[in-house]
């Protein structure tokens, strides 16, 4: 449905140009290139077409990894993603004395070597998700010390749910120096405790999952995460020997266990990697098939590129067919709002991605982000490619092709996970030649994403660009 312009929602242009009063440029100020740069350089339109292969979620591997921490004995993860998010958590696995062992897609983790509880903090500084290893490092060992987490800069994702939780579980916790400081309060370990979460974070319904499944006694743990990343982590800590109930639904029941024994598990497709690759298949106007899927996890995505008027097929269990081929569907799509939520809501990991799409179809869509307070920065890379987008705070409004939006290639730079990978469908979409910039960020979560996408038809290039050093 075409929305108008509501000066109230949208008072003002987001991005505004230079003051006048801004002072002369201090070359000594600009960054000098120290290293090579690699980019993804696309050139399009594209059209895109074929079979791709969804890797194991990234989501689901990080906690997995940590809460082999629990285990006494050997874990073994499959399916696991190659991507640096992961290699980054094997590291710090590894810098606190577990034996980590990566071969053919699987990680062997043995725990019973750990010696340390303190993160080191450069580890820490490449991975938001490090911070899982505090809840089963205070389980099994009593005490933790762990830096608070890097990641993207995509808004304030603080970590008091963890923290709270882990005294409603008897830690006495202490922020000192940047780090989070926690020890069991009676020397021995953690107690099972009540505890309501204020929002039902992933993070901390995780951390406290881990950590309730090792404390003395009953854990009631309410308001939390029904991701199905909480689910997978819950069947693989019962495997492991402990007793969850509740997983999936709005409230915990765990019965501590005095110790766990490590288990093997396979690691489910990734649904923001499905969702981002049925929406490519979308913005190119293409028709492709993915598997394997789960479908029930992206079905919120499945309903909006339908009502866009995609064709969606189910060929069998684990294989979606996206079409939006103008053969199938006309050339046209037709815009829709979101308005990310925690699960069974639109994923907030898609939206960056559902606005590249929305700037080519008809009409304008409003974009509400409920999630995060800062992850809106990809508007301003998409403005580049000529996107036209008007944000207000959480708030975009989107104005398809036909209302000002029209992809052009250019240079932008990948500010986050989800928002440079956007650019890589806006690239896609875009005529012309672009470049994308600092796509480290990209390959922490997708995993060979320019191969995968050559393999489906795209004109897609991962270079290394020898910096030059700046003359004046």
């Amino acid at each position: 449905m075409a929305l108008s312009c509501n000066n109230t929602l949208f008072p003002k242009p987001f991005f505004t140009s230079c003051s006048s009063q801004t002072q002369g440029t201090h070359f000594s100020n600009l960054p000098q290139p120290t290293k090579q740069d690699p980019i993804f350089k696309i050139k399009g339109p594209s059209t895109l077409s074929g079979h791709i292969t969804i890797s194991g979620s990234k989501n689901a591997s990080l906690p997995l990894l940590a809460a082999t921490l629990c285990c006494s004995g050997t874990s073994l993860l499959h399916n696991l993603p190659n991507v640096s998010d992961i290699q980054a958590m094997a590291s710090i696995l590894s810098s606190l004395g577990a034996k980590v062992d990566a071969f053919d897609g699987k990680m062997r983790v043995n725990s019973d070597g750990v010696g340390k509880v303190e993160v080191d903090l450069e580890e820490m500084k490449k991975i938001r998700g490090g911070f899982f290893v505090i809840g089963p490092l205070v389980a099994r060992f009593g005490e933790a010390v762990v830096a608070l987490p890097g990641g993207c800069n995509i808004g304030k994702r603080p970590v008091d749910l963890h923290l709270r939780g882990l005294r409603a579980l008897g830690a006495v916790v202490e922020l000192r120096d940047g780090k989070v400081w926690a020890r069991a309060a009676n020397g021995r370990g953690l107690v099972g405790g009540k505890f309501r979460l204020d929002y039902p974070s992933v993070g901390a319904t995780e951390t406290l999952m881990m950590a309730a499944s090792m404390a003395d006694g009953t854990t009631m743990l309410s308001n939390v995460a029904k991701e199905p990343e909480v689910v997978d982590l819950a069947r693989f800590l019962t495997d492991c020997g402990a007793w969850i109930e509740g997983a999936g639904s709005d409230n915990l029941i765990i019965r501590g266990k005095r110790q766990l024994y490590g288990s093997e598990c396979v690691i489910k497709p990734d649904r923001i990697e499905t969702g981002t690759f049925m929406l490519a298949a979308a913005i190119t106007r293409s028709c492709i098939l993915l598997s394997p899927v789960i479908p029930s996890r992206v079905s919120c995505l499945i309903d909006k590129l339908s009502q866009a008027g995609c064709k969606i097929s189910r060929l069998d269990q684990q294989t979606l067919q996206v079409s939006a081929h103008p053969s199938h569907v006309g050339y046209d799509l037709k815009s829709f709002d979101i308005k990310t939520n925690p699960f069974p809501g639109f994923p907030t990991d898609l939206q960056p991605q559902t606005m590249a799409l929305l700037t080519t179809c008809t009409g304008s869509s409003l974009v509400e982000e409920s999630v995060f307070d800062n992850r809106m920065t990809h508007a301003r890379e998409l403005q580049k490619l000529g996107a036209r987008i008007q944000v207000s705070g959480r708030n975009a409004l989107v104005y398809g092709f036909d209302e000002g939006s029209s992809l052009q290639g250019s240079r932008v730079i990948a500010r986050d996970l989800r928002g440079g990978v956007s650019l890589i469908l806006a690239g896609l979409a875009a005529k012309g030649t672009t470049q994308i910039h600092d796509i480290a960020h990209i390959e922490r979560g997708y995993e060979n994403i320019d191969m995968k996408l050559q393999n489906l038809g795209a004109d897609i290039q991962r270079l290394t660009l020898t910096p030059v050093p700046l003359i004046l």
